[in-house]
């Protein structure tokens, strides 16, 4: 008998169920990364997203409705969100949950509105959304569902014509991003978000799920509050990063709207959401008084920052002469965080090898999160790292340009310590940004001094393809080995000590000083001595260093400052 409502468990056990297919089809969206090297995380990242709003909605009562299912779930996806992909699946979530709060069950209408909400959500909370992306499937989905849910009341039948629907527009997301289209891939986030549907529709029709019982996802007491952040890298044409809260009880969404327009005529790089009891702003401008007094009238501040920066991105030091000429990775006896002296300033960072995570620690960071290039943490799991640093000040160091968003969100979550986010996007841009750290330094200072610190490191990686394809008109064949910087391909071999070579004459300039390469766990000992001889004997003016990282997948992970 066909289903034309859902009850709570319904909700429920549709949830969990796409769950457990987007993790059993994880690895197939993490091979769809546009670079073809074995660090994809996208699939990873939005399964543990998943997992999480699926273990909270286990925790519906049974004189639950689907309002309150979908409400917990929300709230898991938003403490469980890695990574970009993770963060925009939890606001499509979010949305789903206002579209039925107050429900006791839904049908095809009720649950076609739900997911417009979420798609009004996560478009929303972007500034500059692409086509092409998981939004772009989720909105051709709902639009799918309005009119599904007009010529049917049976919810599997609905469900059916919704996924076929994603399917014909995740086809054509490489025509809309070159992107995806000199890769060979469709977009990650879009099939990832296919495989939640499929899921939610084998439980309906009764069929086996591939994965296993949802996996034990660790929850925090935490605001229900998060803001998305989506802000690309682009030139500084506004010199003031001005940012703040506006307290105020249900902002409407025409209130929430209108600042956000008011904002793009006097900035960019904006970032205005809101939940219940808040409006997070955040904007790029030269007139930062001109966005505070439009706030004002809508309600009172807190949590204002305002940095110049122009004067950051000016005011570069060289550090590489103060730098340490080489750091220790011997193991030290480390003391458990809650029984450290408390200390002015503390820090937390990404990092995956344990030679790396060891040269942070001998840096001075507290607590080092095992991830990175193979796995994303959450926005939880950052704040658990910063809750065992015995500092009221705390800097958090991403290491990563897919962690920038989830440290962010850690920020306007944590309540009892002052946290900074150093935007660090790589290994050797935190460790640059470490060496600036002295002990009686104020936080202010220190994080601007960090900041500019990891602008003048330029980061290069060795590492393989892991499929065929043609990438900005270069053929690369799986097993070749991948010269990148700064996350841009620049060499292809068939060599790990020639490649690197040629990645290294890319890198190196007359004025490059210092040269380190952290060789990683699959690196080979004879290749790295010939590397060290190669910078010695072509660039004399530029002492070289060579240190331990143990990064997987990862042959050399190198600094050039």
């Amino acid at each position: 008998m066909s289903v034309t409502s859902l009850n709570r468990l319904d909700l429920k056990n549709m949830i969990v169920a796409g769950a457990n297919e987007l993790n059993h089809h994880k690895e197939a969206v993490d091979a769809m990364n546009v670079f073809p090297v074995p660090d994809g995380d996208t699939g990873t990242n939005m399964s543990l997203t998943v997992l999480a709003a699926a273990k909270e909605a286990e925790k519906a009562k049974e004189t639950d409705g689907v309002g309150e299912v979908s409400a917990l779930a929300a709230g898991g996806a938003l403490r469980g969100a890695r990574g970009n992909s993770g963060v925009i699946t939890s606001q499509l979530f979010r949305g789903f949950s206002k579209g039925l709060e107050g429900m006791e069950e839904a049908g095809v209408k009720e649950l076609a509105a739900a997911m417009e909400k979420g798609v009004q959500t996560a478009y929303k909370a972007v500034m500059k959304p692409k086509e092409g992306t998981i939004l772009t499937v989720a909105r051709v989905c709902a639009e799918a569902a309005v009119q599904a849910a007009e010529e049917t009341d049976e919810i599997d039948v609905f469900l059916k014509r919704v996924i076929a629907k994603g399917h014909e527009i995740l086809l054509q997301t490489p025509e809309m991003l070159p992107v995806l289209k000199q890769a060979g891939v469709v977009d990650a986030g879009g099939r990832g978000f296919l495989y939640v549907l499929e899921g939610a529709l084998k439980y309906l029709n009764g069929e086996e799920i591939a994965a296993g019982p949802v996996q034990s996802v660790s929850s925090a007491n935490l605001s229900e509050y998060a803001a998305l952040a989506s802000v690309e890298n682009e030139s500084i044409t506004f010199g003031y990063c001005t940012e703040f809260f506006i307290n105020v009880k249900k902002p409407s969404e025409e209130t929430v709207l209108g600042l956000q327009e008011y904002l793009a005529t006097i900035g960019d790089s904006i970032v205005c959401v809101s939940d219940d009891e808040i409006i997070k702003i955040h904007v790029h401008t030269d007139h930062p008084g001109l966005a505070i007094e439009r706030a004002l009238a809508i309600g009172s501040l807190s949590g204002l920052k305002i940095d110049n920066m122009r004067e950051q991105h000016t005011n570069r030091i060289d550090f590489s002469a103060a730098a340490p000429k080489a750091v220790q990775t011997e193991k030290t006896a480390q003391k458990p965080a809650e029984n450290q002296a408390p200390k002015k300033i503390g820090f937390v960072a990404i990092s995956a090898g344990d030679g790396l995570a060891e040269i942070f620690r001998n840096l001075g960071v507290d607590e080092v999160i095992e991830g990175g290039q193979t796995m994303n943490p959450s926005t939880e799991d950052i704040l658990n790292a910063v809750e065992k640093v015995n500092a009221e000040n705390v800097m958090i160091l991403p290491n990563n340009k897919n962690i920038i968003l989830a440290a962010e969100q850690a920020v306007e979550l944590c309540e009892d310590k002052k946290l900074y986010v150093i935007p660090s996007r790589s290994v050797p841009e935190g460790i640059s940004a470490m060496f600036c750290y002295e002990e009686d330094a104020e936080a202010q200072t220190l994080c601007e001094q960090m900041k500019e610190a990891i602008a003048s490191v330029a980061t290069a990686t060795v590492t393989y393809a892991v499929r065929d394809t043609s990438f900005d008109g270069k053929e690369i064949k799986e097993g070749d080995i991948l010269g990148m910087l700064n996350d841009r391909i620049v060499t292809i071999s068939k060599d790990v000590l020639e490649g690197t070579k040629e990645l290294l004459a890319s890198a190196l300039t007359d004025e490059s000083e210092m040269v380190s390469i952290y060789f990683g766990a699959e690196a080979n000992s004879e290749v790295t001595d010939a590397l060290v001889a190669y910078v010695e004997e072509n660039y004399p003016e530029c002492e070289v260093e060579v240190q331990y990282g143990g990064q997987p997948l990862y042959f050399y992970i190198i600094s050039v400052e």
